[in-house]
């Protein structure tokens, strides 16, 4: 295997989880190798290349997607959602109950 990092390594960063998924996909080394070697599940690194290969379709599409947007944009909504939830309960504290208004005589 020639990923170059030592085999007792405790934090897997974005950096060395892609060193690794590159050497998988490059037929370098296998799953289960790199599982034996470094000491994690098949199904770490099978989520591991999930994930690469989502961003590599991302980043290809013509419109790649920008997830720091969609994360805004839902925040957004959320906030709105929940600013709009608080004010529903004061709205009724404030009109009261129709039974109570008096009545228009004509």
């Amino acid at each position: 295997m020639s990923v170059t990092m030592d085999d007792s390594i405790k934090r897997w960063t974005a950096k060395r989880k892609t060193a690794l998924v590159i050497e998988i996909i490059q037929g370098k080394t296998t799953e289960a190798e790199a599982s034996r070697s470094f000491d994690l599940s098949p199904s770490e690194i099978e989520g591991w290349i999930d994930d690469a290969k989502r961003g590599m379709e991302s980043s290809l599409r013509a419109n790649p997607l920008d997830i720091r947007g969609q994360y805004e944009k839902q925040l957004k909504d959320l906030q709105e959602a929940y600013g709009a939830a608080m004010l529903e309960p004061h709205a009724r504290e404030n009109t009261g109950p129709c039974w109570n208004e008096p009545l228009e005589r004509h």
